[in-house]
């Protein structure tokens, strides 16, 4: 039988319903050739990544499967309804779903909750032999041992440029619990991490140079992170992932970073106010210890990010310029400004929508580019927007790009340009450009 598994791209914009391409990625990412691994014996597997290519709706085939998020949930539906007008069969899972199923169920046959390691083999098997359900909800995988290889031989590399870099992932979930995150809701709350020499195969396997670690939060058990770090010794790989900003403190564990090949470490920082940060449950009197972060990193010649998010209800009108301070002080490399979304199903959420202060429920996370969807406590909702797409345009700025960054010279050092470059790009693009690279 005939599978086709797609990607949706993402409209442009509200205003421009066009499908957002590009002309290649440097991530390859792993969901479709995840899940074509997945798939058993008997059926012809075609990845489509739309931002990449086309879609060929008259194209024979017995079954589509859409994998999707949020923010390209409109167009999936819009394809996914393309195909049932033809009379194929769409089936559809992805995060969203997991906080969408009915919306999701109204555009395609059957609907996957979940991790798609024991529902995936069961629904084609299920639509194969004629007993497809509306709703397959899995079970949380007890551990993650013996994942099969992603099948990167169904995808065209030369779509991916001269430098491929290919997403892996050493674990699930992540330890900690912030009011904000709907990750561990459909990942589990407990932390998951997959054996070392699985790890270690899959990217012998992939023949990989450069590896992104696609985990919520890579150094989640700090010791089982030390073990894979060893084992990437011997591989010569460059890696990046996203990493706890405390562990940054560990002496012994960063020089083991920075041997097993660390090209790029992303930190989730938050903000810079005390006050936030107590009322995010977060060590409040972290402030005074991002110097020395930032300084181990600096020692070590690591490039790296930091991420921010604005509207918290404890800020003023100072925080932007007092960031933007901050960042030209320390020299920080890179840095991504979000504001804060209550995405469905956290307690930000339920909290939020109590308060009558989210203002558009049905419209949140569905489109590219900066967007508010609060109201916050000190200023508009435009005002808040307006401020955060002047930060990047400032920070991305060629002065702060060349006061802030040394010379490349050096394989890290190119890394924080290339992110730079890539920023400046974005920021000065408006709410058209994004696309999956971070996925």
């Amino acid at each position: 039988m005939k599978l086709t598994v797609i990607q949706p791209s993402h409209y442009r914009s509200k205003s421009e319903r066009l499908p957002c391409k590009i002309k290649r990625r440097r991530l390859i990412g792993l969901t479709l050739p995840y899940l074509a691994a997945l798939t058993p014996p008997g059926w012809e597997v075609t990845l489509v990544d739309e931002q990449l290519t086309g879609i060929d709706f008259g194209a024979p085939v017995d079954l589509v499967a859409l994998t999707t998020w949020t923010i390209n949930s409109f167009r999936a539906y819009e394809i996914a309804d393309a195909f049932r007008r033809r009379g194929v069969s769409v089936i559809m899972g992805g995060p969203h779903t997991y906080f969408y199923p009915d919306e999701s169920a109204a555009h395609c046959d059957a609907v996957g909750i979940g991790e798609g390691e024991t529902i995936w083999p069961q629904m084609l098997d299920d639509f194969a032999n004629g007993r497809l359900k509306r709703l397959y909800r899995a079970p949380l995988l007890p551990d993650l041992a013996n994942l099969p290889m992603p099948r990167y031989d169904l995808l065209d590399l030369s779509r991916h440029g001269l430098i491929k870099t290919y997403s892996v992932q050493a674990s699930r979930g992540c330890p900690f619990e912030c009011e904000f995150c709907s990750e561990r809701f459909y990942l589990g709350h407990r932390y998951r991490y997959r054996p070392v020499r699985d790890v270690i195969e899959e990217i012998r396997n992939s023949r990989a140079r450069y590896v992104f670690f696609a985990d919520s939060n890579f150094a989640g058990r700090p010791s089982h992170t030390a073990e894979l770090m060893e084992a990437l010794i011997p591989l010569k790989i460059h890696w990046s992932a996203l990493w706890p900003a405390y562990l940054c403190n560990d002496g012994k564990l960063m020089d083991l970073a920075t041997k097993s090949g660390l090209l790029h470490l992303n930190l989730g920082m938050e903000s810079i106010d005390r006050a936030t940060l107590a009322g995010l449950k977060k060590m409040s009197d972290k402030v005074k210890n991002y110097r020395e972060t930032l300084d181990n990193l600096r020692r070590r010649d690591i490039s790296y990010s930091l991420n921010f998010i604005f509207g918290w209800d404890t800020e003023t009108e100072d925080i932007f310029a007092s960031t933007l301070a901050f960042l030209r002080n320390e020299k920080v490399p890179a840095a991504y400004f979000n504001i804060l979304t209550p995405h469905k199903g956290t307690p930000l959420y339920d909290r939020m929508k109590a308060e009558d202060r989210i203002i558009d429920i049905d419209d949140m996370g569905r489109w590219p580019g900066i967007h508010c969807h609060i109201k916050p406590g000190y200023c508009t909702a435009e005002t808040l927007e307006m401020r955060v797409k002047a930060m990047y345009r400032e920070f991305y700025s060629y002065p702060s790009i060349f006061a802030r960054l040394p010379l490349p010279i050096r394989q890290t050092r190119i890394a924080s340009w290339i992110v730079n470059l890539e920023q400046r790009k974005v920021s000065r693009e408006g709410d058209k450009e994004e696309n999956f690279d971070h996925y």
